[in-house]
């Protein structure tokens, strides 16, 4: 197992246009990391210069304390997965898993060996004679990190290998490859746009943008505890309110209102008086109609404007006094909970889910 470090890594394509800037990241021994944005955050950039394909402008990178950015693409010792599959049309199954052992010069009987394991661990077993235009896109994938993973690399780079499949298919696939990570212990790293896989496969994931670091931390608390408002937005979903703060004194907390309500807030001081309160969809309750404030909850009321039922939970958007538009994920909803399009709601939004950020600075107070 490898520990990777990546010291100030930056990399530009035209001046001025920076695709990676400053990335300073340590990867952990056996770690699964993944690499979380929008298109054209850098997270590809960076996995392919860790690869040896990409040459960064400067900074370092060390695997196991040895720097390495000086070495060929084929001598760093790593494996790839690819979106579109990248297997050799012309080779069977088993071919296609032999061909990096046979240029490492692994003798034959190994090579047989370590192919049938590889097949075994893939779910591909009795599939080794078939050439790839005799699998489905699944299997086809299965055969591509098979072949990345039977050569044991050091380090297991993956670029968005799941993106060309269907949904269903993507969930299974993804769990095959967390269960096969944790059993060979590669160190992995791991680029995506979906949010919600990065949530599930991960050990940590790092959120990149504009290719700058924005946060780091394990799946809970990336989405529990965005440091800025663009992670906040990028990473599942949140609402998001126009706010006011009053600093507190004398040792009183700051005050934040919005829509004729005030709450007490336990937060850095802001750079202005203009702050955005965030909270998640799931953290948001219907009330009873006679609800009313207390100090831990704050109850709005909404019409509702559209209802969207996904199967698990039911999704409104509420059109709130203020002009505030709000979100609200109900679980199980019973059939009456569908039909109330244009009917008002009130709604209680508990003080301590809330999230405070500074508006000019986007960071979190």
């Amino acid at each position: 197992m490898t520990t990777i470090r990546l010291k100030d890594i930056d990399k530009s394509y035209e001046p001025g246009v920076k695709a990676l800037d400053a990335v300073d990241l340590t990867i952990e021994s056996g770690e699964f990391f993944t690499l979380l944005g929008p298109s054209g955050c850098g997270k590809t950039t960076l996995l392919r210069t860790v690869a040896g394909f990409i040459a960064q402008d400067s900074g370092q990178i060390f695997f196991d304390g040895d720097r390495i950015d000086h070495i060929p693409a084929y001598r760093r010792d790593t494996g790839m997965v690819f979106q579109d599959f990248a297997i050799f049309p012309h080779m069977s199954v088993a071919d296609n898993l032999a061909f990096g052992l046979h240029n490492r010069k692994v003798p034959k009987k190994e090579i047989e060996e370590r192919v049938g394991e590889a097949l075994e661990m893939a779910r591909l077993a009795g599939l080794g004679e078939r050439m790839p235009d005799q699998l489905s896109g699944g299997q086809q994938q299965r055969v591509g990190l098979a072949r990345a993973m039977v050569v044991r690399p050091k380090v297991l780079l993956m670029d968005e290998p799941l993106s060309n499949l269907d949904a269903k298919l993507r969930i299974e696939l993804r769990e095959d490859i967390r269960d096969i990570q944790k059993r060979l212990g590669i160190t992995t790293i791991y680029v995506t746009h979906d949010q919600e896989e990065a949530l599930v496969i991960s050990d940590r994931v790092c959120i990149l943008e504009n290719g700058a670091v924005q946060q780091v931390g394990r799946p809970w608390e990336i989405y529990k505890n965005p440091d800025t408002h663009s992670v906040a937005a990028f990473v599942g979903t949140m609402n998001f309110i126009d706010a006011r703060m009053e600093e507190g004194s004398g040792g009183h907390p700051a005050t934040v209102s919005f829509a004729g309500h005030s709450i007490a807030c336990q937060a850095a001081p802001c750079s202005s008086s203009a702050v955005i309160v965030a909270i998640r969809p799931e953290d948001v309750a219907i009330a009873g109609d006679h609800a009313e404030d207390s100090d831990g909850v704050s109850h709005l009321v909404g019409t509702v404007k559209k209802i969207s039922f996904t199967g698990r939970e039911a999704k409104y958007v509420l059109e709130c006094e203020g002009g505030i538009s709000l979100t609200v994920n109900v679980a199980r909803p019973t059939l009456e909970r569908l039909t109330g399009t244009g009917g008002k709601l009130k709604i209680a939004l508990p003080h301590e889910s809330l999230l405070f950020f500074d508006k000019k600075t986007q960071r979190r107070l």
